[in-house]
């Protein structure tokens, strides 16, 4: 196949992964601020849209530099490795949205590549380290969330210990900023993988002699997962806006503070981490420092399980759809 086509295919399928990691992202994002009513839902994702736009462009691109370098070997970045990833971790993310289960396009991303490159070359295309590193970047931010989440609760009570009802009025402004803070991390960590993807497409083709990530995949990638973010996947909004515990003003502002540090701090480390999963477990953390019997742990253990599974499946999908690209394409 033709080089510049085939590298006109896997950006548009890689545009429509960051598509849809937005969109399925955006619940994350928004869905406290719009369930505690603190803002208008299409104003909201108008705002996180924004905000993810910016978010690579403020903090670097330092998470798709690890994408690039450190999941698989340069012999194993190949078109015939990238292109079932990158399919893989779409199918999984349509798939999860339908059901409004709140999924980890990161994992499902990890998934992909890992299992694409060991059915094009063996277990010799995995670089150890690297992806340890990654994945224990993915485990640990949950953990990380809920407990910050936890700790953060325990702290604004405390600091809000007699003050009248007003209170709600403060913490529904605030989130305008934490909401931001949120939005921006969001763009700062999701946006660079689709990045790195396509640069690591770019270096193997011959367009590029080095990884180094041009202004225009920057642009392309942040501008699509905006999109998806502003359409919004409000399946899952319902799902992490509500099925948890029903969410107040101070549970909006308290997790989304918790969940834009956690995030945040690991884009600027180069660790890809789950915005779905930081921000669910954040919300859990807050549910939990009030009592509790307050979170609905059944809902928590189902999103759990649909985590377990993203790296099996996606790999499993990734190698199959490799078999069949090989032997179709003749890439």
């Amino acid at each position: 196949m033709d080089p510049s086509l085939l590298i006109t295919i896997l950006m548009i399928i890689a545009l429509t992964f960051s598509f849809f990691n937005g969109f399925n992202d955006s619940s994350s994002v928004v869905a406290t601020i719009i369930s505690s009513r603190a803002m208008r839902p299409r104003s909201a994702l108008l705002l996180s849209a924004i905000a993810n736009f910016c978010g690579p462009f403020l903090f670097g691109v330092a998470v798709a530099t690890t994408i690039g370098h450190e999941v698989i070997t340069e012999q194993a970045v190949t078109m015939a490795v990238i292109l079932p990833a990158l399919c893989s971790a779409i199918v999984w993310n349509v798939v999860t949205w339908l059901l409004g289960i709140p999924s980890s396009s990161s994992h499902a991303l990890l998934g992909g590549m890992v299992g694409a490159a060991v059915a094009d070359i063996g277990f010799g295309a995995i670089l150890v380290p690297g992806l340890l590193k990654i994945v224990a970047a993915l485990f640990i931010s949950p953990i990380l969330g809920l407990m910050a989440g936890y700790l953060m609760m325990k702290l604004v009570l405390f600091l809000a210990r007699g003050a009248s009802p007003r209170i709600n009025q403060w913490f529904k402004r605030a989130q305008a900023l934490t909401s931001l803070a949120l939005a921006l991390s969001h763009g700062s960590n999701d946006a660079q993988k689709t990045m790195g993807i396509i640069t690591m497409a770019l270096v193997a083709t011959g367009y590029l002699s080095t990884f180094t990530v041009p202004w225009w995949v920057i642009i392309v990638c942040a501008g699509a997962i905006s999109l998806g973010t502003m359409l919004g996947g409000w399946r899952i909004i319902r799902t992490l806006g509500g099925k948890f515990y029903k969410i107040r003003p101070v549970h909006g502002f308290t997790a989304q503070i918790t969940a834009a540090t956690v995030i945040l701090g690991a884009g600027l480390l180069g660790g890809p981490v789950s915005t779905t999963q930081v921000v669910s477990s954040a919300i859990m953390g807050v549910g939990a420092a009030e009592r509790l019997s307050k979170v609905r742990w059944q809902v928590a253990r189902d999103i759990a399980l649909a985590w377990i599974l993203t790296i099996p499946a996606t790999a499993l999908m990734a190698a199959l759809l490799h078999w069949a690209i090989v032997r179709l394409w003749h890439i």
